[in-house]
């Protein structure tokens, strides 16, 4: 068997986040997300590298939010309507990803008040995720 074949199948798998239940996060996250979001709805949480995102919807919005195992918010991201997408980021994507479909769109605040907004697109069954600045300049493919 081609192991290299294998490992190269399985890797990407490894790399997506982890789910968990409530109880596998630290206390101080939980604490934190329950304080800062009071009214999020259908929680599901994932390990992200060091840090614990919950997913949640609130007030009719699909969010997620990133916290440190010590309940620091490291950011939140929010779903928003293409349209919300600054004017310079919409002309990007029409012209830099023609016959690409827009899967979804989000505006991302640090915890330091940093806006970017991301735009997941799609072609060929593959995805990828395009990262805006606050104005609308493309920060990553």
């Amino acid at each position: 068997m081609n192991y290299a074949l294998l490992l190269a199948a399985l890797l990407p798998l490894a790399a997506q986040a982890q789910k968990l239940s409530v109880w596998q996060v630290p206390a101080a996250a939980v604490t934190a997300f329950r304080t800062q979001f009071p009214e999020a709805k259908t929680v599901h949480w994932e390990k992200e590298a060091a840090n614990y995102e919950a997913d949640f919807a609130q007030k009719g919005v699909e969010m997620s939010a990133v916290f440190t195992a010590a309940g620091v918010l490291v950011e939140t991201e929010s779903a928003i309507r293409y349209n919300l997408l600054p004017a310079l980021a919409r002309t990007a994507l029409a012209q830099q990803y023609k016959g690409y479909k827009i899967v979804e769109t989000a505006k991302i605040v640090s915890a330091g008040g940093i806006v970017q907004y991301e735009a997941e697109v799609s072609r060929s069954g593959k995805r990828q995720d395009v990262l805006f600045d606050s104005n609308g300049r493309l920060l990553s493919k």
